[in-house]
């Protein structure tokens, strides 16, 4: 998620302050504040969460109401991984998250059942090592509204670690004007009073789906993450900003149509708000019957997020397990340094069915392949 306002604020400081260091006329003015942007702005945007552009496909971190909310089967677990700005950075963002959940009760529950799984997340971001260690467990209740629709409510409680390495960060009093490049010998006026921070996060969520006919499905789901506003900082109190996770909203809506015998299409959006940042994804991606029984599944889509990047998505599916990936072409001013090469993600989940514990069901809410 990109935050333009903290972005231009600290461009803005990061001008006046290399002004003063340097005389613009040298031409250093533009390197200094691009290289400093790199290494210190994950710094100043710890507050800003991590998100992939799958979001479809890591559905614990979307909204917890999908906790268990698994139209085509019992369970799923899945892996998701992201890489960014390689070829900006020697050492690119990375982002890893594992996830599991079932639903359970369903022969207990009167047309409902619950739903409990967990996450774990790791992320690791740019030259000053800045690391984050999430673990979120979750619990959801869903109920059948009638026979078409579906009414579900979910919530999480985590555990989150940041860590930091300052010596590997460079400040822009860290510049050496005679050398002309920084030089990490020099005193920094930045102090850290920490360089670890860790919290309990609370997140809810709700969601609706609506399935009148086998051809036709449609989800939409909004959830709150940061409820309880954790202090998130390596400095102490005395700092002035406030150092505590702004709540992050999430609303998306997708749907599955089944278009022909052989193809299902999904379209979907997504729009997250934190602290002044918003990311608006649409697009969406079809599923093709390789085999005539559903067994063999490829997958292909398109995905905009606005103002930012084109999105790209190849898959496939062998029976219950997906592989997914997708490319950011970025298509914003940052485009200017990366060359229009974005974010390189992967997705991989398996659904299954355990009957003997949940009784019977309906094969499906959303359109299968299965005749």
């Amino acid at each position: 998620m990109r935050n333009r306002n903290i972005k231009e604020r600290l461009i803005n400081i990061l001008q006046r302050i290399t002004n003063l260091v340097v005389p613009a006329s040298k031409g250093y003015t533009k390197v200094i504040i691009f290289l400093v942007v790199l290494f210190v702005y994950p710094l100043f945007s710890t507050a800003q969460d991590l998100h992939f552009s799958q979001w479809f496909n890591s559905p614990l971190t979307t909204n917890p109401a999908n906790t268990g909310f698994i139209p085509d089967a019992d369970y799923r677990i899945g892996v998701n991984y992201r890489s960014q700005y390689v070829n900006v950075l020697s050492v690119p963002y990375k982002t890893f998250s594992a996830f599991g959940d079932a639903q359970l009760f369903r022969n207990k529950l009167d047309n409902a059942w619950m739903g409990v799984g967990g996450v774990i997340l790791r992320d690791a971001a740019g030259s000053g090592n800045l690391t984050s260690t999430k673990v979120y467990g979750s619990l959801a209740f869903h109920q059948e509204l009638g026979s078409a629709s579906l009414l579900s409510a979910g919530f999480n409680l985590g555990w989150a670690n940041k860590s930091i390495n300052p010596n590997q960060l460079k400040f822009p009093d860290q510049f050496n004007k005679a050398t002309g490049f920084f030089d990490a010998g020099i005193p920094t006026s930045v102090v850290f009073n920490s360089t670890n921070t860790n919290y309990l996060d609370v997140q809810v969520g709700m969601n609706y789906a609506y399935f009148p006919t086998d051809n036709l499905y449609i989800n939409a789901g909004l959830s709150i993450h940061h409820v309880n506003r954790p202090r998130e900082t390596f400095f102490s109190n005395s700092t002035g900003f406030d150092d505590r996770l702004a709540a992050r909203y999430i609303g998306f809506v997708n749907a599955s149509i089944k278009v022909s015998d052989d193809v299902i299409l999904n379209p979907m959006g997504y729009y997250s708000n934190q602290a002044g940042a918003s990311e608006l994804v649409a697009g969406g991606n079809i599923n093709y019957d390789l085999s005539g029984d559903g067994k063999y599944q490829l997958l292909g889509g398109i995905y905009y997020r606005s103002s930012d990047a084109v999105i790209p998505m190849l898959g496939f599916q062998v029976d219950n397990i997906k592989m997914t990936f997708t490319y950011d072409v970025t298509t914003s001013s940052l485009s200017t340094y990366n060359n229009g090469r974005g974010a390189v993600e992967f997705s991989l989940l398996r659904n299954g069915f355990f009957t003997q514990l949940n009784g019977s069901r309906r094969q499906s809410l959303c359109p299968t392949f299965v005749r």
